[in-house]
């Protein structure tokens, strides 16, 4: 008969447990998988089989008892590694969605808003418009693949019972400004132009008084607007390998993966 002592089913549970809790947040936080068009239980599956998969490739955890509380600290540390590893991507996804929001703003698109079934919430249908091209040419790239092999590696770069240093920390505040940045820098050529637009209708309203500018611009720039749009699409895909490449080396230094 074999007997199992207390020890070893200890670490035999440690060493699957602590990498299904990292896995398992970066795929419960980050885009795509982590919304609510995938449900709870193949979300939970799916983390099951990728820590199946990849437990006999991991270095080895802690020897530590999994009921003490120096478990419960590791089992934290675990789960907030991996929920700060899938906002850094959501902060990513969502820089399109801002550059949307802006660019519709200016066009007159503001009021159009939609239901995104991904989180729950009315985004403007230029903001919808980024996010289905983005999710496109995320999954094209298999950016979700080089996702999972950023947090398989990141066990043997950042091991379990260890956790993020503070210069990690603040790169990720400093991650915002850069946000904001990239979404004004994606929106600035199509609202510059809108704004063009919109002076010479004001040019016009000044030359021509018994013109009626509100029932004249606002068509004249919804359709400039889509006339524009249409054309930075052609370089969508340039936008999106800078950024793409950029959040991909804030989230390899996060973890510190070369």
């Amino acid at each position: 008969m074999i007997e199992l002592s207390t020890e070893a089913i200890s670490g035999w549970i440690s060493h699957l447990m602590w990498p299904l809790f990292r896995i398992a947040s970066l795929l419960m936080v980050m885009p795509i998988i982590g919304t609510q068009l995938v449900p709870m239980r193949v979300r939970l599956l799916l983390a099951i089989s990728i820590t199946a998969l990849v437990a006999p490739l991991l270095p080895a955890m802690p020897e530590v008892d999994v009921l003490s509380a120096r478990s419960w600290v590791i089992t934290a540390q675990q789960v907030l590694i991996g929920s700060l590893m899938g906002f850094v991507l959501q902060l990513f996804f969502h820089t399109f969605a801002l550059a949307g929001q802006m660019i519709a703003m200016q066009m007159g698109l503001g009021f159009a808003s939609l239901n995104d079934p991904a989180n729950g919430v009315n985004v403007a249908a230029v903001g919808q418009l980024y996010l289905m091209l983005v999710t496109l040419l995320f999954l094209a790239m298999n950016g979700h693949l080089v996702v999972i092999q950023v947090v398989v590696d990141s066990f043997t770069t950042l091991p379990v019972g260890q956790f993020f240093p503070i210069d990690s920390l603040y790169e990720i505040t400093l991650w915002f400004s850069w946000v904001f940045g990239s979404a004004l820098l994606i929106a600035i050529p199509a609202m510059s132009a809108l704004l063009i637009v919109n002076l010479t209708f004001g040019v016009m309203t000044k030359s021509a008084p018994q013109l009626n500018v509100f029932a004249l611009g606002f068509p004249m720039t919804l359709v400039f607007g889509l006339f524009i749009l249409w054309v930075a699409v052609s370089g969508f895909l340039a936008q999106y390998s800078q950024m793409a490449e950029s959040a991909l080396f804030v989230l390899r230094n996060l973890v510190g993966v070369q």
